[in-house]
């Protein structure tokens, strides 16, 4: 009896351990009785009914799946390697788990026929220049194909796209080759611009020396200018009247070197400038007493 009980014990432990089941917060589960879909739960601790119930967990993560590198003809009928990434994610748990067996090869086979669709309807140039295009319209692509799946395919990036090693040598000439052309055109400009610039200095030094030896003549004009208004201010205003008084003495001079007898008004400016006067003239000047009248 004892054993009995014990048994049942056991086995209940068992039927409460078998039942219990943990989601992770990065899954969700699907629940499933008797092989048909019930129910998605969300993270933490669900409890089924052994036997009866199963739950399968699906990771909802952003995932990778790398694209193998394969060969592929440009339009201009050039073999180059060509490989990718692509990055998704799971959006709705049941349609990825039941609509589609194997998500990973479904996904890298189509991506690789769209690659080589996408590759071959350019050059390699266009190709090697085109890669974001190239990312966008793979991307648009697959996840249209994906969407039925219940998957997101959120970026796709071209790894890398190489060519032929002879194609890649040649390529790289060329390259050397543009390279040399544009640092001799940036010297020859370079040097061009710079006599431009010494010509233009050249030039301007000489404007504005001429223009410095024009300000200074200028100058030294108004100055001299001045200096003959000031001067002749001076004379204007200091030496007028004795320049006057000067010549009237001069002529003055001349006539009684030449006469004998001068006839003076008694007011004459003459008299007032020698300081004489009507009533000293007979001492200054020796006249004979019938001039007198």
């Amino acid at each position: 009896m004892t054993s009995l009980v014990f048994g049942f014990f056991i086995f209940g432990v068992f039927l409460l351990i078998t039942s219990i089941r943990v989601v992770q917060q990065y899954e969700k589960g699907l629940i499933l009785r008797v092989g048909r879909y019930q129910k998605t739960v969300a993270p933490g601790l669900v409890f089924l009914v052994p036997f009866m119930y199963v739950l399968t967990k699906v990771d909802m993560r952003e995932r990778v799946i790398n694209v193998l590198p394969q060969k592929v003809i440009t339009k201009d009928n050039v073999s180059v390697m060509v490989d990718a990434v692509i990055y998704f994610k799971v959006v709705d748990p049941m349609r990825a788990e039941y609509e589609v067996a194997d998500f990973a090869y479904a996904c890298t086979t189509l991506a690789q026929t769209n690659l080589r669709n996408l590759i071959g309807d350019r050059s390699l140039d266009e190709t090697l220049t085109a890669r974001d295009m190239i990312n966008a319209s793979l991307r648009d692509v697959l996840d249209k194909a994906t969407d039925s799946w219940g998957v997101k395919v959120t970026r796709v990036e071209v790894q890398k796209i190489d060519p032929p090693e002879d194609i890649t040598n040649a390529m790289s000439k060329q390259m050397k080759a543009e390279r040399e052309k544009r640092a001799t055109i940036l010297e020859a400009e370079g040097e061009k611009t710079s006599k431009i610039l010494r010509a233009e200095g050249d030039r301007q030094s000489e404007i504005l020396k001429a223009e410095g030896a024009a300000q200074a003549v200028v100058l030294k004009a108004d100055a001299e200018a001045r200096a003959v208004e000031q001067v002749s201010t001076a004379a204007e205003n200091y030496f007028k009247d004795n320049a006057q008084i000067l010549k009237r003495l001069e002529v003055l001079n001349t006539t009684l070197a030449t006469n004998t007898k001068v006839i003076l008004p008694t007011n004459a400016p003459i008299l007032n400038l020698l300081g004489l006067d009507g009533q000293n003239l007979d001492k200054v000047f020796s006249l004979p007493k019938d001039s007198k009248k």
